[in-house]
Formats: C-alpha cells, sequence, structure tokens
C-alpha cells in the first residue's frame, strides 16, 4: 500500500513513518510539511493512504481535502485537536488518530483502510452500467454493502433491507430488525450500491426493496405493516415496474 505523509511537525512525520515500518505492507513514498506541495503530488501520483495532519499553515487538512479532484484517497487524520473528528469523518476520512498515537490505534486504522481496498477491489468485479444496474462477471452476486455510520462502517446484507427513508441530512436503513442503520449518505449514493432490479424509488424520500412489498393499498406500500407512501412523479414508474 502506498501512502504520503502530511505534518508541519517534523517529529510527528518520523512518528508515523516509523509505524509504518513497524507495521510493513506500507510504502511511504515521500512526505510533506506543506499541504500545498503534497497537493499537487496527490492529484498527480497513484497513491492509496495519506496520512494527514489537520492544523497546518497556508492550507489545512480538511481543506486539502476539499480541494482534491478526481479519485481521492484514503484519508487518515492525526491531530493533537479532537475537536475536529466530526468535520473529518464527513469527509468520509476513513479514521482520526489523536496525538500521541498509541501504535495499536494506528494499527486499527491501517486495518480499516486495507478492508475498505479489499471492499472496492471485489467491487471492481462486476460491471456498472451507466443507468446504474450491476452486471455480474464471474458468475457470482455481491450480497453485501458497507455503509458509514458514525465512526465505523456497517456490513449489510443487501437481502435483509426492507427500504430506506430519508431524514433530512440522514438516511434510515431498515433492515428487518428493531435497530435501523444511520448514515449520512444521499439517495444517489445508497442506489449505486444497491441492485437496481430489486431496489425503486418509489417517493423522494423512500427507496424500497420489491421483494420485501406486502401489498399495495391506494397510493401506499405495505412492507412488515409499515405504510410507505408512492409519490405523485414517481406513481407511473412504480406502477410499471411492478405491473400494476
Amino acid at each position: 500500500m502506498k501512502c504520503i505523509i502530511i505534518d508541519d511537525e517534523p517529529l510527528a512525520i518520523d512518528v508515523v513513518e516509523s509505524y509504518c515500518k513497524a507495521l510493513g505492507g506500507i510504502e511511504v513514498l515521500k512526505t510533506f510539511t506543506n499541504a500545498i506541495e503534497a497537493l499537487e503530488f496527490i492529484n498527480t501520483q497513484s497513491i492509496q493512504l495519506v496520512f494527514s495532519d489537520i492544523e497546518m499553515p497556508n492550507i489545512n487538512g480538511i481543506d486539502l481535502v476539499k480541494s482534491l479532484e478526481g479519485k481521492v484517497p484514503y484519508f487518515i487524520f492525526t491531530t493533537a485537536y479532537p475537536q475536529y473528528a466530526l468535520e473529518g469523518f464527513d469527509l468520509n476520512a476513513v479514521d482520526y488518530l489523536v496525538k500521541p498515537i498509541p501504535f495499536p490505534r494506528f494499527i486499527k486504522a491501517v486495518n480499516r483502510v486495507k478492508e475498505m481496498i479489499k471492499l472496492n477491489n471485489i467491487q471492481t468485479s462486476f460491471n456498472i452500467s451507466s443507468a446504474g444496474s450491476i452486471s455480474v462477471e464471474s458468475g457470482t452476486k455481491d450480497d453485501f454493502i458497507f455503509v458509514k455510520s458514525e465512526y465505523e462502517n456497517i456490513k449489510l446484507e443487501v437481502k435483509n433491507i426492507t427500504y430506506i427513508q430519508g431524514l433530512k441530512d440522514y438516511l434510515k436503513i431498515h433492515n428487518g430488525t428493531s435497530k435501523s442503520v444511520l448514515t449520512l449518505m444521499n439517495f444517489k449514493e445508497i442506489q449505486a450500491k444497491l441492485p437496481e432490479t430489486t431496489f425503486i424509488r418509489v417517493h423522494r424520500s423512500f427507496v424500497v426493496n420489491v421483494n420485501k412489498i406486502n401489498s399495495i393499498q391506494k397510493n401506499r406500500i405495505v412492507i412488515n405493516g409499515e405504510r410507505i407512501p408512492i409519490g405523485e412523479s414517481y406513481k407511473s414508474l412504480v406502477y410499471d415496474r411492478l405491473d400494476i
């Protein structure tokens, strides 16, 4: 795994670099004390992981991520200021390490990146059409997805998801259990992860699993006793899809 380290404190760079060497499997391509110089390197080189401080002169770590274009590598923030944690996770940072960083905590963060890379490699075995439908190359079918919820990536079995509800800035994923999952993803992002043939948008605030529908009552879909509205602008598409 190729990475770079960004921190305006050389001693902090030395700590992370020594951890990388001790853990193994991580190649530190370059280190930077200036985030602007790192920005050019990230945009022109192929790297998978960035360890970045947040409080730095000229441009901080948060603004660095926001300024990136194209494919963004995985980020692990390393900082002495825990108040930035929520903003960091809003940018889909893999983890947030507070200085001084314990080595076991460092290992845990890196292992999260490895798991996400592994998941990404699995997903590349599928061809995703421009319409968002998924065709399988190998004859197998991915039966799970990962969604980010608070400080972790949660694995969900696709077949267990009953419906997804939009709640202002969040999506609430109902999976047939008493505990639903909240995520900051939007409908476009979650639908890209799910098979188009199984999940359809029935309302601006609802996506449903057609296999979980119990009945249709006028302008409502019933799933496990829950009545989900069918939006007027979605009605024709829904009825055609369900052959009603």
